[in-house]
């Protein structure tokens, strides 16, 4: 193969994934891990990608917008999203520590938090959720490094993971990309990998997701409802699913519309006082 036939085909395999590693790159070509690295090398300088450590983005996808998927995604549900956001924040007391990862319904939730104005530590792997909350006089921000991920601005990956082999929170509040009757799913292996460890960090673990993501699977499976204490929706979410979920042992909550004080109607499947919440 011809070198400009070579990085043309390297150029198109780094724009269909947004980020590829250096061994994909190898492997899809079938030549040397050395002339993959000299064929980077070149696209670098020529602007058309960037290297990253272990692999390389799209440059022009990266200056089209900062954060396109994240962009799109902002417009979908946006109702729904700020009611689960409110619901969510509700479940937070002060003092808490929660740990969130990157999404547009954990953004809504983030800015609910900041909202009822309570101490809260904050740690995040998501760079917009990490901007609102680095302004909020009464938030504690703890940032996860890693690989970041220049669609969603969300930090993946084995360092990533490794950040997080120390932190305990009180809860961690996940997105999902897909809800099915025998768990979560989400659609970027990467982030399914970071954050099973995620969950791993909280004592609580609830899932987050808007009508749109139930009864259709993402790529990648999370977890089962076993490893989920509760799972926040709103109220178009099928009331069928949410049934089966709920007797899987998780706590659902459907979040109701959000009124003038951006405060959220909510019903639990279980009731619960303080106490029990606090043994969890």
């Amino acid at each position: 193969m011809l070198p400009e036939t070579r990085r043309q085909r390297l150029r198109e395999l780094i724009a269909e994934r947004g980020y590829a590693t250096l061994d994909e790159l190898v492997r899809a070509l079938n030549v040397s891990e050395s002339t993959v690295r000299r064929d980077l090398e070149a696209l670098d300088l020529s602007g058309v990608v960037r290297r990253t450590h272990g692999g390389a983005v799209s440059a022009g996808e990266a200056r089209t917008s900062a954060l396109p998927a994240f962009d799109e995604r902002t417009h979908t549900a946006i109702a729904e999203k700020r009611a689960i956001g409110a619901a969510t924040a509700a479940l937070i007391e002060d003092g808490d520590s929660v740990l969130l990862d990157g999404g547009t319904t954990t953004l809504e939730v983030a800015r609910a938090i900041l909202e009822r104005n309570i101490h809260v530590q904050v740690v995040t792997n998501s760079l917009p959720i990490a901007q609102l909350v680095a302004t909020a006089p009464r938030a504690d921000l703890i940032l996860i490094g890693g690989y970041v991920y220049p669609r969603t601005g969300v930090a993946l990956g084995p360092l990533a993971i490794a950040e997080m082999g120390e932190i305990r929170v009180r809860t961690a509040v996940l997105g999902a990309g897909g809800i099915m009757a025998d768990g979560v799913s989400n659609s970027n292996l990467l982030l399914v990998e970071t954050e099973r460890r995620m969950m791993t960090c909280g004592q609580e673990v609830v899932i987050v997701a808007d009508r749109t993501k139930f009864g259709r699977p993402a790529l990648a499976k999370l977890c089962g409802w076993d490893e989920v204490t509760r799972l926040v929706c709103d109220s178009q979410a099928p009331a069928d699913l949410r049934r089966t979920i709920e007797a899987a042992g998780v706590v659902v909550h459907e979040a109701g519309p959000v009124d003038r004080n951006g405060h959220a109607g909510m019903t639990g499947t279980k009731s619960e006082t303080t106490d029990e919440r606090t043994e969890a």
